[in-house]
C-alpha cells in the first residue's frame, strides 16, 4: 500500500489551562505519535508551519520539538525537518484495522397515493434545472468542474481496485462491514484534517452525508424527539425531521453561527453545520462553539455536526471541528467527499462513540448492508496514494480565485448584496434589494444563461427569504464569472 509522505494535521491548544505551551505541544504531538496519527519515521509540520497554526512564536515551537528530540520522540535531520522517531513507538499498537413487459395488476387503478402511510414529495425544493449544464453561466452549488478533478490518477485507483489483487474487497458480500482500508484512511488522514482523534471502529461509510443524517435521525429521533435545526437550514433534512417528529423547532443563525438560547433549552438533538452555515456560508466562532458545548452539556443535548465543506477551508486558519472540542462524546460528525471527490460518488461517513456506530452499522446493514465495494476500495486509494491531497491543494487554488473574482464582480454590479465566506466555501449567499423576488429573478436570469438558486426553500415559513439566492462558483470557470454577474444585474434590472 502506497501513502503520502505528508499529511495535514490541525493541532489545537488550550490557552486556558495552566501548563505552558511549550508543555502543551509536546502533549499533543505525544499523543498524536502514541494513537498512531503519526507514524515512525513521518515528519512533523515544520516550525514555521506549526508555529502559525497555533498562534505562536516559533521559538516556542522549536524549543518543543527539541525537547521532544532529546526525549527519544522526534529526531532532527539537517536540512529536512523534524520526524517521527521509530524507537519512539517500539511496542505502541497503531490501531485497525430489455426485457418483456410485466402483466399488468389485476388492481389498475390503484391509487397509490391513498395507501401511502406519509407523502415526500416536496415542490418546494431548490431550484435547479436538470440542464443546468448546457448553460453558460451556471452558479449552481455542489457540483465538480471536470477541470479540476484529476481524472487520470481517479481512474489509475478504479483500475487498481478492479484488479485481481483488490478482487475480494470489493466482490464479497461484507454484510454490514466497510471497507477497512478506507474507515483507515478516514481515520488517520481525514480526520485530523479537522483535530479530530478516532480509530476506524468509530467510523461508518455511508452513501454521502444526506445517507449519513438519514441513519442517524432514523435512529434518534421519534415521534415526540424535540429535535432543533437551523433556520435557515438545509431543505431536505428539514423534510426528513419533519417526517419523524412532531417537536421540530428552528434556530436562528447570526454572524457567529447558530444561536444558543431559549430554542434550544429542552432539545434532545441538534443538526448544525458550524464550519460553513448552509447556506449562507456563515462560519462558527470559536467562542460561540464553546457555548454550544456549554449548554449541550447544560440540556443533555446531542449535536450533529455536518462538516459538509472540509475540505474547502482555504481563506485564513482553519477553526477546529466541534467534534474535536467536544469531551463528553455527545457530538456526531459527518462528512462528505461528495464536493471534493464527485457528488455522484455518494461517498461520505460518520464518526461518533463506538457504541454508536455499531447501531447505525446496524441499521444500515437493514437498508443497503454497505455502500459498493469498488466505490470504497477506489476512493481508499486514492486517499492512500495522496491523490485527495493534491486535489485539496487545487481546490484551494481554483476556488480561492474564483471567490476572489466573484467578490470583485458582485462588488461591482450588486454592492451590498453578498455576504462573503469567513473561511472559504464553494458558494455565495446574497440579500437582493427590498422588493426582489428572488424565484422571479431565476426564471428572469435563466433566459439570460445564468442559473441561480432562490433561497426561499432553506426556510421554514413559506415566504421567508425570497430576497436571498446562492451563488456557487464550483463549477463555473473564474473567466466567466464576471460576464456572468453582469447579465445576473441585468435580468434584475428587467424585472
Amino acid at each position: 500500500m502506497l501513502r503520502a509522505t505528508m499529511r495535514e494535521t490541525l493541532f489545537h491548544l488550550e490557552r486556558s489551562q495552566p501548563a505552558t505551551l511549550q508543555a502543551q505541544i509536546r502533549e499533543v504531538l505525544t499523543r498524536a505519535i502514541a494513537a498512531g496519527r503519526l507514524q515512525p519515521g513521518e515528519p512533523v509540520p515544520s516550525t514555521r508551519a506549526m508555529a502559525g497554526q497555533l498562534g505562536v512564536s516559533r521559538n516556542t515551537v522549536t524549543l518543543a520539538y527539541q525537547a521532544l528530540v532529546s526525549e527519544g520522540f522526534l529526531m532532527a535531520r539537517e536540512r529536512s525537518g523534524y520526524f517521527v522517531d521509530a524507537q519512539a513507538v517500539d511496542g505502541l499498537s497503531t490501531g485497525p484495522q430489455a426485457t418483456e413487459p410485466r402483466p399488468q395488476s389485476a388492481e389498475a387503478g390503484i391509487d397509490w397515493r391513498a395507501r401511502m402511510v406519509e407523502h415526500c414529495a416536496d415542490d418546494r425544493l431548490v431550484f435547479r434545472p436538470a440542464d443546468w449544464q448546457r448553460h453558460p453561466f451556471p452558479f449552481v452549488y455542489g457540483q465538480v468542474d471536470a477541470q479540476v478533478f484529476p481524472i487520470a490518477e481517479w481512474r489509475d485507483c478504479v483500475r487498481q481496485a478492479m484488479g485481481r489483487r483488490w478482487l475480494d474487497a470489493w466482490t464479497l458480500d461484507r454484510y454490514s462491514e466497510d471497507d477497512a482500508l478506507l474507515t483507515e484512511e478516514i481515520a488517520r488522514r481525514i480526520l485530523p484534517r479537522r483535530g479530530i482523534s478516532a480509530s476506524p471502529s468509530q467510523v461508518l461509510v455511508t452513501l454521502g452525508a444526506q445517507n449519513a443524517l438519514y441513519l442517524i435521525a432514523a435512529l434518534l429521533v421519534g415521534r415526540n424527539t424535540p429535535v432543533a435545526m437551523e433556520e435557515p437550514g438545509y431543505p431536505d433534512l428539514r423534510l426528513m425531521l419533519a417526517r419523524r417528529t412532531d417537536a421540530l423547532r428552528q434556530v436562528s443563525v447570526d454572524h457567529d453561527g447558530v444561536m444558543v438560547g431559549a430554542a434550544l433549552e429542552g432539545a434532545s438533538i441538534l443538526f448544525c453545520t458550524p464550519s460553513h452555515h448552509y447556506p449562507t456560508t456563515v462560519t462558527m466562532s470559536l467562542e460561540r462553539r464553546r457555548a454550544l458545548l456549554d449548554a449541550a452539556r447544560r440540556e443533555s443535548l446531542v449535536i450533529v455536526e455536518d462538516d459538509y465543506e472540509f475540505e474547502a477551508n482555504y481563506i485564513g486558519a482553519p477553526l477546529p471541528a466541534l467534534k474535536s472540542l467536544d469531551e463528553d462524546g455527545r457530538v456526531i460528525y459527518v462528512g462528505s467527499f461528495s464536493k471534493s471527490l464527485m457528488p455522484g460518488l455518494r461517498l461520505g461517513f460518520i464518526a461518533a462513540d463506538e457504541a454508536l456506530i455499531a447501531e447505525l452499522r446496524a441499521l444500515r446493514r437493514l437498508m443497503l448492508r454497505h455502500p459498493p465495494g469498488n466505490n470504497q476500495r477506489a476512493a481508499a486509494l486514492f486517499l492512500a496514494n495522496g491523490h485527495f491531497d493534491v486535489l485539496v491543494r487545487r481546490i484551494h487554488r481554483t476556488y480561492r480565485e474564483r471567490w476572489q473574482v466573484m467578490s470583485e464582480a458582485l462588488e461591482r454590479h450588486l454592492p451590498g448584496w453578498a455576504r462573503s465566506p469567513g473561511f472559504g466555501g464553494s458558494s455565495y449567499w446574497l440579500t437582493g434589494a427590498e422588493g426582489l423576488d428572488a424565484a422571479q429573478l431565476a426564471r428572469r436570469a435563466l433566459d439570460e444563461g445564468v442559473v441561480i438558486e432562490p433561497g426561499e426553500p432553506f426556510f421554514a415559513q413559506a415566504g421567508a427569504g425570497r430576497r436571498n439566492f446562492r451563488l456557487g462558483f464550483s463549477s463555473i470557470p473564474a473567466d466567466r464569472i464576471p460576464e456572468g454577474i453582469a447579465r445576473l444585474r441585468a435580468a434584475c434590472d428587467a424585472l
